[in-house]
């Protein structure tokens, strides 16, 4: 089971009833957050999470509302007595934009690892999270999010019977280790079944539609994507600025196969934005109008039927 919150919905600034976008997950004891711009833990703090477990932080791009939140953050992770490592994900550049962003929070309890995004996509596994970075169209580089908990195979019972496998060896198989003993070499592929259905989450923000966001969505159980603006008056805009209306959104949404899609950062200016949705949905029907805090506990499917 995968926690999700989006714990904010707006762009470029903070407002009294919506914070910035940011997304936080839950996995197996560890938390993950995508973006943190100014109020991100105070959002945080309003869910009721904590800042402790966070191991992974990925940066969409260095806009002020994606990242000016972070020394603040930092600051109370360390006063929460956190000493393990903390990565921190994102374009070329971020070690040095988060050393200017420390020069608040200099001094810490615990070490911070980069990871510096250099090619169109990358795909890498960090606490039990299997993360697919991919570029997007804003006008400075910026990433999406293929957030993945991947599934093995049942044990197969019979299949180790057969093939005598020492029992006290059957955990550490079901883990994915390899055993020898005797000379004997034991896999885990000898008594796994075939890889499970997992789970998959998708978070993109600050882009125009691309053919990397429908490929990287596919078939996600959830897509968090960007729709800075309702009114169809602002197409224009949204070209120019290199943003997304709801109704690309939704089209990208429908095109990947997904399960549900939730939009969020919106405009400032853009203060009900319930009132699109009877029309976003005619494209997409199982899209939703993100807002803070809003959350899901994404499950497996063998979970969802209990």
């Amino acid at each position: 089971m995968l926690d999700v919150c989006l714990l904010g919905s707006g762009g470029m600034m903070p407002l009294p009833y919506r914070w910035l976008t940011a997304l936080m997950t839950r996995y197996n004891g560890s938390s993950l957050l995508i973006d943190c711009g100014e109020g991100t833990q105070i959002a945080i703090k309003e869910k009721g999470w904590s800042f402790k477990p966070i191991d992974v932080i990925c940066f969409t791009h260095f806009h002020g509302d994606h990242i000016s939140g972070l020394p603040g953050l930092l600051l109370t992770m360390g006063n929460a007595e956190r000493t393990e490592p903390l990565t921190l994900v994102g374009p070329r550049g971020l070690e040095r934009v988060v050393t200017a962003l420390r020069v608040i929070a200099p001094e810490l309890p615990f070490p911070i690892e980069f990871r510096e995004l250099t090619k169109p996509q990358e795909e890498f596994v960090l606490n039990g999270y299997r993360i697919r970075a991919f570029r997007v169209n804003h006008n400075v580089t910026c990433y999406g999010y293929a957030i993945e908990i991947d599934r093995a195979g049942k044990f197969q019972l019979e299949q180790a019977l057969k093939l005598e496998i020492p029992k006290p060896f059957w955990n550490r198989l079901q883990k994915g280790e390899t055993v020898e003993e005797g000379g004997v070499v034991y896999t885990p592929d000898m008594v796994m079944g075939a890889p499970r259905k997992g789970i998959k989450l998708v978070y993109c923000t600050d882009t125009r539609p691309t053919a990397s966001i429908v490929e990287n969505a596919r078939n996600a159980d959830l897509f968090i994507c960007e729709g800075m603006y309702g009114e169809k008056d602002k197409q224009a805009k949204a070209v120019e600025n290199k943003h997304m209306t709801f109704y690309e959104a939704a089209r990208l949404a429908k095109e990947a196969g997904v399960s549900e899609l939730w939009l969020t950062h919106y405009s400032p200016s853009l203060t009900r934005p319930e009132e699109f949705m009877d029309e976003v949905r005619r494209i997409f029907p199982r899209a939703k109008a993100g807002k803070d805090r809003k959350s899901v506990e994404l499950k497996f499917e063998d979970e969802e039927n209990e």
